[in-house]
């Protein structure tokens, strides 16, 4: 499949660091975009990166829209944005980011970190080890992001 211009442009964004992200001034703009997390350590020995997009030392492992597509059944469309959902990635928990629970996930054993539900509610994320998750993110982690004003359109090409 053919990457669509706008989304080789995406590739080769800058790679931004936590720091940048949370800012302040966050550098990540108020908008609707895809965003890629890219890795310069593989949380897994078992990743093959092979065939996955590349700068320098950094490989592309995850890619995302923000917002997801509308509802068909014609609800509030989610309000969130590419600022919004790559904080969540970087300073929230696994319940809230799948980025957060794979990762915390592979990096377990090394992080001495567990999923588990905590409290009496049902969602699950790695407690106090999820500052650890963080700090590793901060450490081998970066992200790029391009403004895109329907990024559900793109998403299946982004992904490819």
């Amino acid at each position: 499949m053919t990457v669509p211009a706008a989304l080789a442009n995406y590739l080769a964004a800058p790679l931004s660091t936590r720091s940048v992200v949370l800012g302040p001034p966050s550098a990540v703009p108020r908008a609707a975009g895809v965003y890629g997390w890219w890795f310069d350590e593989l949380p897994d020995a078992d990743i093959v990166i092979s065939g996955c997009a590349t700068q320098d030392r950094w490989a592309l492992l995850y890619a995302g829209i923000s917002p997801k597509a509308p509802p068909r059944n014609g609800g509030a469309s989610s309000r969130q944005t590419l600022q919004s959902r790559i904080r969540t990635h970087y300073t929230g928990n696994a319940a809230g980011s799948t980025l957060r629970l794979t990762l915390g996930c592979l990096l377990a054993d090394r992080l001495s970190i567990a999923l588990r539900r905590y409290g009496s509610g049902s969602r699950r994320h790695f407690g106090a080890g999820e500052r650890d998750l963080s700090r590793w993110m901060a450490e081998h982690a970066r992200v790029s992001w391009l403004v895109v004003p329907t990024p559900w359109i793109v998403e299946h090409e982004l992904i490819a």
